[in-house]
């Protein structure tokens, strides 16, 4: 399920890039590659800088455009609201990277807490 905000969002960015109004009922053509639930995760991830466009393409099966675009229609909603992501000192590159990460033990990750 989209939020209006969301879906209101995305609408305003494709008729940006169309240049005009929607030509076809609303719900046809193709579908979004990510679900509004995905495009926020994956913008939270970009912005805490956890890890590069391609990574999270290749972890969300898109490519790094379809990451971007996602970026760029959330960002606003979550300054809209209050919501600052703050970038994290962790950086992952390859998915070898963040699963090596990922298989250290608990004792060997050292998290950061702001605030």
């Amino acid at each position: 399920m989209e939020t209006p905000q969301l879906a209101l969002q995305h609408e305003q960015t494709l008729h940006t890039i169309r240049g005009h109004a929607l030509l076809v009922a609303p719900g046809t053509g193709p579908k979004a590659k990510l679900a509004p639930a995905d495009r926020i995760l994956a913008t939270v991830l970009h912005l805490r800088k956890l890890a590069t466009k391609n990574l999270l393409g290749q972890l969300f099966g898109v490519s790094a455009v379809t990451i971007s675009r996602a970026s760029q229609e959330v960002r606003p909603l979550l300054e809209a609201h209050g919501h600052h992501i703050d970038a994290s000192t962790a950086r992952f590159r390859t998915p070898t990277d963040l699963a090596t990460f990922l298989s250290s033990s608990p004792a060997q990750i050292k998290i950061k807490r702001t605030g």
